[in-house]
């Protein structure tokens, strides 16, 4: 069983994105530096200032959560989802607010959806500055939500990660994920039978937040750090996202010693062919930074406690070569 099979159509999505732009970007002001197809949007404030926003979802990472009625993490990979993307940008995530979608408020589960979010914005030092609660009783079924996020954050002009940042000879160094994050959700829960309730648990561990690693390198070797790339829907194929003008060579990818046990065992049964799954699910990494002194930034990532991987590198051309 593949994505589409599962009910997902990627390749649909890519052409709804590419459907939409034109009239997107015909709202476009001045102050609109980076829109969409980027992991934030840059937005102008000042000649020296860009503010970065996105927006995203759990998906039916949801649905898991709601068949073990354990709502307390899911807050977690909402701010996740969103402040790593951010971050991306080389910016600062500043505040966030959620919309939270049910059929029927219920104050013990929904407070605690909340209270996982503003635990994972303290984490990362952004402010859960507000958000909307809307009950759809016919919508929604009892017991049934969504949640969204929104995150803005700020870089100065000198800061952002833009593409012309990305240059040939970076060398790309992975992050280790904690599970497929909150992609994939839609083919994974077709791979997992009714009675697997451990499993389930293992596989709603909630996404890394890489908030304050970034910052931290962002700190100290602010030169070093060229582009980073959130790996989320679409796999590996987000880290040509940093310059589509490059081409990113991937000599090592990681292994099941990369992955979390749920996640061999969601890849073995999948039968899915090599590019298939990393065009599918994060395969254990879930952060990209290309930088120019790979040496550097290891050291400083497993100051930090990571195990990082370096998986290749930029070249001339374009595109993903993976192996």
């Amino acid at each position: 069983m593949d994505y589409k099979a599962a009910g997902v159509d990627v390749e649909k999505g890519d052409l709804f994105v590419e459907k939409i732009k034109a009239f997107i970007k015909d709202t476009y002001t001045e102050s609109v530096k980076s829109g969409v197809g980027g992991f934030a949007a840059l937005y102008e404030i000042d000649e020296d200032r860009y503010l970065a926003a996105g927006t995203d979802g759990v998906g039916t990472k949801v649905k898991l959560a709601q068949e073990l009625g354990i709502h307390d993490t899911i807050g977690q990979d909402l701010v996740g989802m969103c402040v790593n993307d951010v971050v991306c940008t080389g910016a600062r995530p500043l505040f966030f607010l959620d919309y939270l979608a049910t059929g029927k408020l219920d104050l013990e589960v929904h407070a605690g959806l909340v209270e996982g979010i503003a635990r994972a914005c303290k984490e990362v030092k952004c402010a859960l500055i507000g958000g909307e609660t809307a009950e759809m009783p016919g919508v929604y079924e009892d017991g049934v939500y969504d949640l969204a996020g929104f995150c803005v954050g700020e870089v100065s002009r000198e800061a952002w990660l833009g593409p012309d940042k990305v240059q040939v000879g970076d060398t790309l160094v992975g992050l280790r994920s904690s599970g497929f994050h909150s992609n994939g959700y839609s083919l994974v829960r077709k791979l997992v039978s009714d009675h697997e309730t451990e499993l389930k648990r293992e596989l709603l561990v909630p996404t890394r937040l890489y908030v304050n690693q970034v910052q931290r390198l962002l700190r100290t070797q602010r030169q070093n750090v060229h582009g980073i790339a959130h790996i989320t829907g679409g796999g590996f194929h987000n880290i040509p996202r940093m310059n589509e003008a490059l081409r990113y060579e991937l000599t090592t990818l990681p292994g099941p010693e990369h992955r979390t046990r749920a996640m061999n065992t969601i890849v073995e049964r999948s039968k899915l062919s090599l590019e298939s799954l990393f065009e599918t699910f994060n395969m254990g990494i879930g952060l990209v930074i290309a930088c120019g002194a790979p040496d550097l930034l290891l050291r400083e990532l497993e100051l930090m406690g990571e195990e990082p991987l370096v998986l290749g590198r930029v070249t001339a051309g374009t595109g993903l070569k993976l192996g």
